[in-house]
């Protein structure tokens, strides 16, 4: 059995900005993360809606891991990931449901690293985070998620 953290949290109101590190965010089912790039497009684009971009996760020690075997340091929030957690084995959580402070989540699917990412920070990005690039969620309760929140198994 395994319980982590959530280390930090970042959302960007638009695509492509930088993201900004928040203390806490309201996750709502259907919508995302409140003040987020997605929750503002579902709401004028419905039909962009999918629950694999209410919210993503990486592991912190995923980053540690692409310093010390790719030389590339990436701090923990331009990872452009919604959640950063520590202790989590979000590779494993793909169809499963879990427990982020009050908030439950469902798995979706692996959050692979793209180029938009790798454009967005430096050049390797998408080769040190392959098949460690985090996960796409769907949130299935309402509630704030904050830093210092437990993550652990439904």
């Amino acid at each position: 059995m395994w319980q982590g953290i959530v280390h930090a949290i970042g959302i960007t109101a638009k695509e492509g900005d930088a993201i900004q590190q928040v203390r806490q965010v309201r996750a709502i089912p259907g919508k995302g993360l409140e003040g987020d790039r997605y929750f503002k497009k579902f709401q004028v684009q419905p039909d962009s809606y999918h629950p694999s971009r209410e919210i993503t996760l990486i592991e912190v020690e995923a980053l540690e891991a692409m310093a010390r075997e790719n030389e590339i340091e990436l701090e923990p929030i331009n990872s452009r990931r919604n959640v950063v957690t520590q202790g989590v084995p979000l590779n494993h959580l793909v169809g499963k449901e879990f427990q982020v402070g009050r908030v439950r989540l469902k798995g979706v699917k692996l959050c692979e690293p793209c180029t938009t990412l790798e454009g967005l920070t430096q050049k390797g990005v998408i080769g040190g985070l392959v098949h460690r690039g985090g996960l796409r969620a769907q949130i299935l309760t309402e509630g704030i998620i904050q830093v210092g929140d437990p993550v652990k198994p439904a």
